[in-house]
């Protein structure tokens, strides 16, 4: 695990405003140089708060939700998100953005984040939730660090579990991926349509505001790499995961199509295949619910007010539910028990 370095305990203002702070993790440089991911953060509104919850974004993403932020804060839990390196707050103009060929590297910030909350800031509950890309991370992260009293809830947010194609593309294209990934992983190839970002932005008559910059609508380029250490993540979840603490698994209740404007962009996830998430949620650990909302879109944190408060309510009475009131004894294990650089279970497909 990467040490809690001074650059850690330092605060400084969030682009978010008032009330939002952001840390530097300092993490190893990789062939482009300098590598950084950011702890971004807000507190519960409570003198005594229940416990810790660590967000990761998905893929073309970054930590702009503040009302999401803003909902678990007034429920007494200490907000945190992470800007993963190469990715939002922590892309660097020498970066290519989003540019990682072997999931396993993000367990440097992950375990920093987890040991600044814990061990810097004082938490005993953590609550790890991520949304697409994000989520089969935490997936793969808490099957890593089960027994070891890093993680003690999951909450998931339409994880990415599968590739949303047809079969000859999830089984043919990925098996040769895998092959062009390993001897070009920085070939270029695919894209993201540019839909589903633009029914979000509030300059394309969506409700939300962000940087394009970081979030653009049709992301950035997809590379072979990539795509193939996500793949082989996706199969190690398709494998059965042992997760030792619950998981709440939370998608839209249907898909739309992914690669075309339709009329329901607003009330389905056009990004992923929800069928796919209900069918891996059971293999994730002995303690999962699933929950389906009624016209969520991808994000279900950006659906329409409706979907997205019973998305809010969902995930706040599990929580209730199966975490103790108030943060556990100071006898729980500690992050501190990790040893360094152990790897997440990442296999080939």
């Amino acid at each position: 695990m990467t040490d809690v370095d001074d650059d850690t305990l330092a605060t400084t203002p969030d682009v978010l405003g008032p009330g939002w702070t952001a840390r530097t993790l300092r993490l190893r440089p990789d062939h482009e140089g300098e590598v950084v991911a950011t702890l971004v953060h807000r507190d519960a509104e409570r003198r005594a708060p229940r416990g810790a919850v660590l967000y990761v974004h998905g893929y073309v993403d970054y930590f702009f939700q503040r009302h999401l932020g803003d909902v678990w804060a007034e429920h007494g839990f200490d907000f945190y998100a992470l800007d993963l390196r190469k990715y939002g707050r922590s892309l660097r103009p020498w970066q290519t953005p989003n540019d990682v060929t072997d999931l396993r590297t993000y367990v440097e910030e992950l375990d920093a984040a987890a040991r600044t909350i814990r061990e810097v800031d004082g938490h005993r509950t953590l609550v790890v939730m991520g949304h697409s890309t994000g989520g089969l991370l935490a997936c793969l992260w808490a099957h890593a660090r089960r027994g070891r009293g890093v993680v003690d809830a999951v909450v998931l947010n339409s994880p990415w579990f599968d590739l949303n194609r047809d079969w000859f593309q999830r089984v043919a294209l990925t098996r040769a991926l895998d092959v062009v990934g390993g001897l070009a992983p920085r070939l270029v190839v695919g894209r993201l349509g540019v839909h589903y970002g633009q029914s979000l932005h509030v300059d394309s008559g969506g409700a939300w505001e962000y940087d394009l910059t970081w979030k653009p609508h049709d992301g950035f380029p997809i590379r072979a790499g990539w795509i193939r250490t996500v793949r082989r993540g996706q199969a190690r979840l398709a494998r059965g995961l042992d997760i030792d603490c619950p998981v709440l698994m939370c998608c839209s209740a249907r898909s739309g199509p992914h690669d075309r404007p339709h009329p329901d962009l607003g009330r389905t996830d056009s990004v992923l295949d929800v069928g796919h998430m209900v069918a891996r949620a059971p293999g994730l650990g002995e303690d999962v619910t699933v929950v389906r909302i009624t016209d969520g879109v991808h994000d279900l944190a950006l659906s329409a007010p409706r979907a997205r408060q019973r998305f809010f309510d969902e995930m706040l009475a599990w929580t209730d539910e199966r975490l103790p009131p108030r943060e556990a004894s100071p006898a729980a294990p500690s992050p501190a028990a990790v040893p360094p650089d152990a790897p997440a279970p990442v296999g080939r497909p």
